[in-house]
């Protein structure tokens, strides 16, 4: 299952204080069961001296394989432990409603 393997290569590498992952895939036009889109919600020390951009390209690098297996698209948010002790209450990580394939008409 993809939202193991996401959960298992992240908490290897960055070893999160928090982590969430939720499969969005049925948000969209894929066949059930395709896995394809994700969101991740990860907080870890590691992304101190990173910028933001360098978190995203980070978590990108650790995934690359699942990319490479058919995963379509990933939402993220990577946050330091700061960062998210001051945002955690007020965060609203909601995904837009999809619009593309048969879903636009």
């Amino acid at each position: 299952m993809r939202s193991q393997r996401l959960n298992d290569k992240l908490s290897e590498s960055l070893s999160p204080v928090y982590l969430y992952i939720e499969d969005e895939s049925a948000n969209h036009s894929v066949p059930e069961g395709a896995e394809s889109h994700f969101k991740v919600i990860v907080v870890s020390r590691d992304f101190d001296a990173l910028s933001k951009v360098m978190r995203h390209q980070r978590v990108y690098s650790l995934l690359n394989d699942e990319f490479k297996k058919g995963l379509h698209a990933l939402s993220i948010r990577a946050y330091t432990l700061s960062e998210w002790e001051q945002e955690k209450s007020r965060i609203d990580f909601r995904s837009p409603e999809c619009l593309g394939g048969s879903k636009k008409s």
